[in-house]
């Protein structure tokens, strides 16, 4: 069995997250975020790339890939997946920008 570097993933995955780099990827929004409302979302998103409330429960392959936070009351998540360049299969490497590309979803908890 292959053991994965987390620490590049991870670093990556700040990155994104905190700077919302936009060559590393997009980030999604759903309806039931959205439908809350503009100042909603941008606390949402100002929730997310402010959360560092990461442990072994809720990261367990530490790569800071999921998130829970608390937005005007309502529970938010927010998810990290890896896929191609092309955006259509997943990624063979996450580490490796030049191969993967990250989509970042908002999302309430019901629509988990």
């Amino acid at each position: 069995m292959t053991t994965i570097d987390a620490a590049p993933i991870r670093t990556l995955n700040d990155r994104f997250r905190k700077d919302m780099d936009v060559s590393l990827g997009r980030w999604v929004i759903t309806r039931g975020v959205n439908d809350k409302g503009a100042l909603f979302v941008q606390r949402a998103c100002r929730a997310v790339r402010e959360f560092d409330q990461f442990n072994n429960g809720n990261d367990p392959h530490r790569e800071h890939d999921f998130g829970r936070v608390t937005v005007d009351g309502e529970t938010v998540l927010w998810k990290i997946d890896y896929y191609d360049p092309a955006f259509e299969f997943g990624s063979e490497d996450p580490s490796d920008p030049s191969k993967c590309r990250r989509v970042l979803t908002v999302m309430l908890a019901e629509e988990f």
